[in-house]
């Protein structure tokens, strides 16, 4: 009988591969990849045409050496790696290591782990996809040659454990430039007025939201303002104007694309998008299902197309019309990837079977499991459904010159709401009352509601909004967002508090060092474009090596500058005036996983560190003593009193010198601006030059 190796990448799938295929087939796992760049040099010959130099890696050994038993007794080699650009050159890297040339090898890739999709891919077994296998390594070797070229030079000008990377330091620079956003803000006053209507025959008072005059919309900026609208309507009557009635619909969502997924779970699930893609990664492999056995219950949750293969969407039409009714089922196809390039023409993630509904898996996954996999079978049920209807009532009410408005919406169909409704969906205005009104209704005033507003600076960002951003700017992949973001917080450049990315004091210092040494590494732009030029390469259109060659000169050259800056600014360790109680030396500023710390200098005699409280030149508003940069256990900078606790003042903006000349209250900087601590005063001024 002939025999049949499968090697997949994870040894989860071999048990759920294994019950698909018939007892000729032997299935095993490589556990990942099982070559790679070498950890203690470049592995890059940059002399010789940038050739990789690629070695085993380390503990792969017996995995390799039973791999290659098998390949010996079998007919056929299978490569069923996963089906994206890693998955492409982790089968090539198995065709060397396991020496196949002198075998009958196939590639094989599924986009589920079904029964059908394993044996179709074995009829449609084709060659290894070396387009696909150089777009992989030249994105390995242009991360490799940033990381290794730049982060020494992060290592003798801050410490050792640092790194630079393609990708990672972009990331670092959008949140480092919206932190500069947010510091620079100046929060405007507005307000808000409602009136409180009495609608005869009713009990329930009306609220109307002020619009401005009959002529156009208006903002109420100052108290003074206000004062003056409530004195002219002091007397005025009320009286509906026009009343319109329409209707909208809210079109369904997209099923799920990697980005879209982690996105939504962050919000709804509050996951980080690392932990989303562990649990996508178990449902994707295979779950022990009461009744079935081992079973892939998603598709693969590496893609950025919404596309759904016919069968699919065929399947979850027939059972929206059988569970919801033939009314709810959309018409037409519902895909936004026409005329956009889509990363090895995936699919969008959906559930594997339609049927398999969350109730049917409760008792099969673990709850996180299942919380995941809700949200993901309710997205594509819905995607396959009509839009939601509602009928709609505008009322323009006027009294004297000023207008007010009701709004209001009622449901008429669900649609796609029976099954899903988005995390970021608005509240429905919703004033019951405005449904009955017409241009006859007696409105009598009840009183007004007038509000203090400030506008609001820039949201800081979360690792959902984090991935929504790299993908509309084009920067990394499905498979890169969630190793970028867990990277920058494992190296300590940002902190993650309360769902919020906040950058710290020594991500401000690398920040800093790429824009000023490295500008086109942590350009938007640059890096967009590199992932078109990787798009060509996986296309066939460019070749690898001249997508590195053309990137590598003007990397060296700002290395090679860079490097001489330093050399004339020896970077000695900064002496204080801090004693060392243990050895009476002048103690030194250091960096640390945390930032900035005393130590010693007769270390390792000496072990001896504090923590360093940098003073910022201002005495405290509170107390008068000094005003020093602290930092939050996570890391996150604020200005605060040297005598704290006793001393509670704190400030996530530093503080001035000067006092407001209105309230005087402390002043603090922002951008090249001061601004009143006190909200409620709102004076600021300009300031040719603010100390940092």
């Amino acid at each position: 009988m002939a025999r049949y190796l499968v090697i997949v990448e994870s040894p989860a799938k071999v048990k759920t591969i294994k019950k698909f295929l018939g007892t000729n087939y032997v299935v095993m796992a490589s556990n990942g990849h099982v070559r790679d760049l070498p950890k203690s040099t470049l592995g890059i010959d940059v002399e010789h045409d940038f050739e990789p130099k690629y070695i085993t890696i380390r503990g792969k050994g017996d995995i390799l050496a039973n791999l290659r038993k098998e390949v010996k007794k079998a007919d056929k080699v299978y490569l069923a790696t996963d089906p994206d650009r890693e998955g492409e050159a982790i089968a090539w890297h198995l065709w060397f290591a396991l020496k196949l040339e002198d075998k009958k090898v196939y590639r094989i890739s599924f986009n589920e782990i079904t029964k059908n999709a394993v044996k179709e891919s074995i009829k449609q077994a084709r060659e290894i996809d070396m387009n696909l296998v150089d777009a992989q390594q030249a994105r390995r070797a242009l991360d490799r040659i940033v990381g290794y070229r730049i982060s020494p030079l992060l290592w003798a000008k801050v410490k050792r454990g640092l790194s630079a990377g393609r990708v990672q330091s972009v990331a670092l620079r959008i949140i480092a430039d919206r932190e500069e956003e947010i510091n620079a803000f100046i929060p405007e006053e507005y307000w808000t007025l409602d009136a409180k209507l009495k609608v005869e025959g009713e009990k329930k008072p009306l609220i109307a939201k002020f619009y401005g005059t009959d002529k156009r919309k208006m903002t109420i900026h100052s108290q003074k303002q206000m004062d003056q609208i409530l004195e002219e309507l002091e007397d005025a009557k009320f009286y509906v104007e026009d009343v319109k009635k329409g209707e909208r619909t809210k079109k369904a969502p997209l099923p799920f694309t990697t980005s879209t997924l982690q996105q939504e779970a962050s919000k709804v699930l509050n996951f980080a998008t690392q932990k989303t893609m562990r649990i996508a990664q178990q449902l994707y492999e295979g779950v022990d299902v009461k009744g079935s056995g081992t079973v892939g219950v998603i598709t693969y949750l590496r893609t950025d197309s919404t596309r759904v293969s016919q069968e699919a969407d065929a399947n979850a039409r027939e059972y929206i019309a059988d569970v919801y009714g033939a009314e709810y089922v959309a018409k037409g196809s519902k895909n936004a990837d026409e005329g956009k390039k889509i990363q090895d023409a995936h699919e969008a993630i959906r559930p594997t079977d339609i049927t398999r509904t969350p109730a049917a898996l409760k008792d099969s996954l673990t709850r996180e499991q299942l919380r995941l996999y809700q949200l993901i079978w309710k997205r594509f049920v819905a995607s396959r459904m009509n839009p939601a209807k509602y009928e709609t009532t505008s009322v323009k009410i006027a009294a004297k010159d000023y207008r007010f408005t009701v709004a209001a919406s009622k449901i008429v169909f669900e649609g796609f709401r029976a099954v899903y409704m988005e995390s970021d969906e608005e509240q429905e205005e919703n004033n019951v009352l405005a449904g009955s009104l017409d241009q006859n209704s007696k409105l009598t005033k009840e009183g007004f509601e007038p509000k203090q507003h400030f506008t609001q600076p820039p949201a800081h960002y979360t690792e959902a909004a984090l991935v929504k951003t790299l993908e509309e700017l084009g920067i990394g992949r499905p498979s890169t967002y969630a190793p970028t973001i867990s990277t920058i917080i494992a190296r300590r450049y940002v902190a993650k508090e309360n769902k919020n990315l906040y950058l710290t004091e020594i991500g401000e210092v690398v920040n800093n060092i790429m824009k000023q040494s490295f500008p086109s590494i942590v350009d938007v732009t640059f890096t967009a474009n590199m992932e078109g030029l990787l798009d060509m390469v996986a296309e066939g259109k460019v070749e690898w090596k001249s997508v590195i060659s053309n990137f590598y000169p003007d990397l060296d050259e700002a290395v090679r500058i860079a490097q001489q800056e330093q050399e004339k600014i020896k970077i000695e360790d900064e002496v204080t005036d801090v004693v060392c109680e243990e050895c009476g030396r002048n103690m030194v500023i250091k960096y640390g996983p945390h930032g900035k710390f005393l130590a010693c200098p007769g270390f390792p005699e000496c072990r001896n560190t504090k923590p360093y409280l940098e003073k910022v030149g201002v005495a405290c508003p509170i107390c008068g003593k000094e005003v020093v940069v602290r930092k939050t256990k996570k890391g996150r900078k604020y200005y605060g009193c040297e005598d704290n606790p006793t001393c509670d003042f704190m400030s996530w903006q530093k503080p001035s010198e000067k006092k407001c000349p209105d309230c005087g209250s402390y002043m603090v900087e922002k951008g090249n601006k001061l601004v009143c601590a006190n909200e409620e005063c709102g004076h600021k001024e300009t300031v040719k030059t603010v100390q940092k």
